[in-house]
């Protein structure tokens, strides 16, 4: 088994560094620019022509406008600067619309108004600065239109590469995310499910009927006892269902004012729990805790085992010890016998639940251009969306911004289009 496990890590290992290697963009044509007459032809460029102002530069016959992306300091904005016989016009003179065509069919109208020697858009334009740009603009009742693609954060992949790469996706949609504090602590019988057998005559041990590990129910014999004063012999039975966990006297030994065995019931037992303070204040009767050890069998050819169980708090102490800690406590089942009185143990107490509309998988974030981000898939395309995140329960991150409702985004391997993708980063125009 251990072979064939190998070879599955060695495949997918060489499908990585295939993939790596080749990169999935050297499958497709670079980054094209390009724009469009009214009449539909399309002039493909390598480089987009710029402007005075480090911008994207339109131009049919004699009138010219030159788009850029300002966000240093302030929320992205774009400003148009527009121009007639290569003199720069005053903004009042010209209208401007431009249409954002982005990855799954979302477009965003962005409207401008006039300041200092430019146009300025109404609307912030988010991230990514990536789309399908539409142009209307009219200057001098004559109407000018181009079309040009600004893609960014972008890469697509065949179906052969898509299922080499392992790459998984997922829906987006509501979760509750369950927040957890871990304490630390042992199993311990419960006191009052402890038992001390004492003869109720004092007499010399005649017969013991149990020894240490022995299961006992209630009233079965423990020991035959002779009375010293009537030297008559007695039973001495179980007050309770049990194990033998101490034998106090042997054969032969007097009773008088001594215990012959000790009897724990341990069907529950208590799981002790060591707080700080700091998780002090998060901490209430009746939250949910699940308890956990690292118990593994070594057994030849056995899969290492772990077992959990589930409770709620049901004591906290009023005070707290010299090492300021104070002691919680949760009750659990033990029927089966695997919670031994001294195990360590772990506990995850779920301290607060909050519901949150948007979330995504914490392992699916990777970081843009400085940014917490996920990749969203439609068809074969993929395309980043950075976010801003709000709390986390380390499972699942709330999403506060950046990403739509049910989109489909990356799981699994989303570091192979991140690879990918920062290639094309440094055409990002701001």
């Amino acid at each position: 088994m251990n072979r064939k496990l190998n070879r599955i890590s060695s495949a997918l290992m060489a499908a990585a560094i295939t993939l790596s290697a080749i990169g999935f963009s050297t499958l497709l044509p670079g980054n094209l620019a390009w724009a469009s007459d009214d009449h539909g032809h399309e002039e493909k460029e390598e480089h987009a022509p710029e402007g005075p102002h480090g911008g994207r530069l339109l131009h049919r016959g004699e009138f010219e406008v030159e788009i850029t992306m300002v966000e240093s300091g302030i929320p992205p904005e774009m400003r148009i600067y527009a121009y007639h016989k290569g003199e720069k016009l005053d903004p009042s003179e010209i209208k401007l619309e431009l249409l954002l065509n982005r990855l799954g069919g979302k477009t965003d109208k962005i409207s401008f108004i006039s300041e200092e020697d430019y146009l300025v858009s109404e609307q912030s334009v988010a991230e990514p600065h990536s789309f399908e740009v539409e142009v209307h603009a009219s200057f001098k009742e004559e109407s000018f239109d181009w079309h040009y693609e600004n893609y960014t954060g972008r890469t697509e992949i065949n179906d052969r590469l898509l299922k080499l790469s392992g790459i998984q996706t997922q829906k987006t949609g509501s979760k509750q995310l369950t927040f957890v504090d871990t304490l630390f602590g042992i199993v311990a019988p419960i006191a009052d499910k402890q038992f001390s057998v004492n003869a109720p005559y004092a007499g010399v041990i005649e017969r013991l009927h149990v020894s240490i590990g022995d299961s006992v129910e209630k009233g079965q014999v423990i020991a035959t006892v002779r009375n010293s004063s009537t030297l008559q012999a007695y039973q001495v039975k179980s007050p309770a269902s049990g194990q033998i966990t101490e034998q106090l006297l042997s054969l032969g030994d007097n009773t008088f004012n001594r215990a012959l065995v000790k009897i724990s019931d341990l069907s529950s037992v208590w799981i002790d729990l060591s707080a700080f303070p700091k998780s002090i204040d998060k901490l209430s009767l009746g939250q949910p805790v699940t308890i956990g050890d690292d118990h593994k069998e070594a057994s030849h050819g056995a899969e290492n085992v772990s077992t959990s169980a589930r409770s709620t708090i049901s004591y906290i102490a009023p005070t707290m010890t010299g090492g300021h800690i104070a002691r919680v406590r949760a009750v659990i089942n033990n029927e089966h016998g695997h919670w031994r009185p001294g195990m360590h143990i772990q506990a995850d107490i779920e301290t607060r639940t909050k519901q949150v509309p948007l979330a995504v998988r914490v392992d699916s974030l990777q970081t843009f251009m400085e940014n917490p981000a996920v990749f969203v898939k439609h068809g074969n395309t993929f395309e980043v969306r950075m976010l801003k995140l709000g709390e986390s329960d380390g499972v699942y991150v709330e999403v506060l911004a950046g990403l739509d409702s049910d989109s489909e985004y990356v799981t699994e391997n989303s570091y192979l289009l991140k690879a990918d993708i920062m290639k094309n980063a440094a055409k990002h125009v701001h």
